[in-house]
């Protein structure tokens, strides 16, 4: 019998595509997973970060674990950070601020010591509710309605208001803290010759509480002016007594930690006198001047001795 002949198989030619295929694929898959690496969902890292940080929280019962950093906290918003507070100490009813700058043990005695002097000596008024003490360890904050203080539509004193001020700038004047002084109106516009809006009027009320405070004794340099007019309402302004509410001045006695951060021209003063040193220290035979370089001066916001037309019901 004769033997079959084995049939030869065919050749494929195109076997490569195969193999390009499968290249293709792991590339196409390669990218992808490249992509998804580079494409992070922030919320759902936060999240993960946040659920690996409590898990290893060495402050937690029961670990004993302690990482120096296990995973860089959250970002937190300035304002959660201000509005963080400590509880209140024994001595202040009013919390404290435990972030920003932090008062010395001088700061908080002398404010408590201005505050109770305050307190005591305008006792009355306080309990008829034309004045409010706010105290904390960072400043005292006097908050006089502008009823006892000034006419409608005027900057000028009355008589009430300089007996008042004048027994507050004795207390004062015994302590080196600075003293910032606001004004604040309502927000009925006001448009006279003296005064073409509400800011020219609370800044001229605060200057005038300034210029008696320096008549009383306190040093010119420990004292500033602030009009806000009528936008830092503490009360609605569609009421007549909440109108009332916001005609106001406060008397803010800062306290050194703040003073320092707010005040400008002591921080240019220093800066300069950090540059005259360097500079004398480098030609010590050749005196440096700050030629060229002054300040403005101050900008006398007091009403003429005029008596101006009221208008508005600030």
């Amino acid at each position: 019998m004769a033997r079959r002949k084995k049939q030869e198989e065919h050749e494929n030619h195109e076997r490569w595509l195969v193999s390009y295929a499968d290249f293709i694929t792991l590339l196409f898959a390669f990218f992808v997973v490249m992509y998804s690496i580079s494409a992070v969902n922030e919320g759902k890292y936060r999240v993960l970060s946040d659920s690996i940080s409590a898990a290893f929280d060495p402050t937690r019962d029961g670990l004993p674990i302690k990482l120096s950093s296990p995973l860089r906290p959250p970002v937190v918003e300035r304002d959660m950070l201000t509005n963080r507070v400590s509880p209140a100490s024994p001595e202040n009813q009013y919390p404290n601020v435990d972030t920003g700058p932090q008062p010395t043990r001088e700061d908080r005695l002398n404010l408590s010591r201005i505050s109770s002097q305050i307190k005591r000596s305008l006792a009355p008024l306080i309990d008829q509710d034309l004045i409010r003490v706010i105290n904390n360890d960072l400043w005292v904050e006097i908050e006089i309605k502008s009823s006892i203080l000034f006419k409608s539509g005027s900057a000028r004193l009355s008589r009430q208001a300089r007996t008042v001020l004048k027994k507050i700038a004795r207390i004062l004047a015994k302590f080196p803290n600075h003293i910032q002084v606001e004004g604040f109106t309502d927000n009925i516009p006001i448009r006279t010759p003296t005064y073409p809006s509400n800011w020219e009027l609370s800044a001229a009320r605060a200057a005038s509480v300034v210029h008696l405070f320096t008549q009383s004794g306190i040093p010119p340099k420990h004292l500033s002016a602030i009009g806000y007019a009528e936008f830092k309402p503490i009360a609605s302004n569609k009421t007549a007594e909440g109108r009332q509410k916001n005609r106001r001045i406060n008397i803010i006695v800062q306290s050194d930690a703040i003073a320092r951060r707010t005040n400008r021209t002591e921080q240019l003063e220093e800066s300069l006198a950090g540059k005259r040193k360097a500079a004398a220290a480098r030609n010590p035979e050749r005196q440096t001047t700050t030629r060229g370089i002054g300040f403005a001066p101050p900008i006398n916001l007091l009403p003429p001795t005029r008596t101006a037309p009221t208008g508005g019901g600030q």
